[in-house]
């Protein structure tokens, strides 16, 4: 094995690890995968870990705004390279290689991920840094196709080995799905931080406008209905799976299902995430990936 090709190994071995460690629920889907697409997306994991890392840094404005800037030069580079060995040569003139962008341009070059969402993802993390609300439901959608909806599109390129044949939307959809059910999840913990992400139209609608200090009562009509939201979200985007093989099928249902696992429980009492948060332990995360390989492997999600 020549030196870029360690590297490259080593890279792919620090994104595992930070998978490992910090991916609660992504990663007991992805397990179920290939060893190479299990890489790829912990490759993708790692990026947007660090990227939610800054965003969600107590530091001041202008740094956090100046790392993700900083993280934009680093996919301009990714973009621009020939090939990922371009990257490793790159990397080592400016010192020590990031190992987390180098397991990206790798994986970026085998998978054909699309830079744009990356970039997209980083979009999105701009605006909690600027402390962004959202008026519609239709605004909080784009938010939540950027920092959730562009990781689907990511996902779906490893999948698919770069062939994603119009999938795309729907990848997209379960990535809403999906952050929305963290809003709801994380909706007293992101009030701690002065962050309020349902849109201003509900909570008027609710009578809700100001969050603080509202009973349970007043609050529970509100978390219902946006849960419902991303029930229809789920139910739309879980088409997906149709269109791939037994193992992507498999991880794609792990994944989902914790999370709509999490939302059947604040659907059943929305008023939960008022004072904890709602979360399935490791031996319901196991059942759940390992309910998705049995259901993949006999026919759901267009096993073959």
């Amino acid at each position: 094995m020549n030196a870029p090709a360690i590297e490259i190994e080593r890279a792919y071995g620090r994104c595992e690890q930070i998978t490992r460690r910090a991916a609660a629920n992504f990663y007991y889907g992805i397990r179920l995968l290939p060893a190479s697409k299990r890489r790829a997306m912990s490759a993708v994991y790692a990026f947007a870990r660090r990227v939610d890392d800054i965003g969600d840094d107590q530091q001041d404005r202008q740094r956090q705004m100046e790392a993700l800037a900083d993280q934009r030069r680093r996919l301009q580079a990714l973009a621009d390279a020939p090939d990922a060995w371009g990257m490793v040569r790159l990397e080592a003139e400016d010192g020590e290689p990031d190992p987390v962008i180098l397991a990206l341009a790798h994986a970026r070059w085998h998978y054909e991920l699309p830079v744009e969402a990356l970039e997209l993802l980083i979009d999105g993390v701009e605006l909690d840094v600027l402390g962004a609300q959202y008026e519609t439901f239709e605004e909080l959608v784009g938010y939540c196709r950027a920092v959730a909806g562009s990781i689907g599109r990511l996902c779906l390129a490893i999948f698919t080995e770069g062939r994603a044949n119009g999938a795309a939307a729907l990848a997209d959809e379960l990535g809403v799905a999906m952050q929305l059910t963290n809003i709801l999840r994380d909706i007293r913990e992101d009030q701690a931080r002065g962050r309020v992400y349902l849109p201003a139209e509900d909570r008027r609608r609710f009578d809700c406008l100001e969050l603080d200090g509202l009973p349970d009562q007043r609050l529970a009509p509100l978390i219902a209905f946006e849960a419902a939201r991303a029930q229809e979200w789920f139910a739309s985007g879980l088409r997906l799976v149709e269109q791939l093989d037994a193992r992507s099928a498999a991880c794609v249902l792990a994944m989902t299902g914790i999370y709509r696992s999490i939302l059947e429980r604040i659907v059943r009492d929305p008023a939960c995430v008022l004072h904890r948060r709602v979360s399935l332990g490791g031996w319901e995360k196991t059942w759940v990936a390992a309910r998705s390989l049995t259901g993949a492997c006999a026919g759901v999600g267009g096993a073959r």
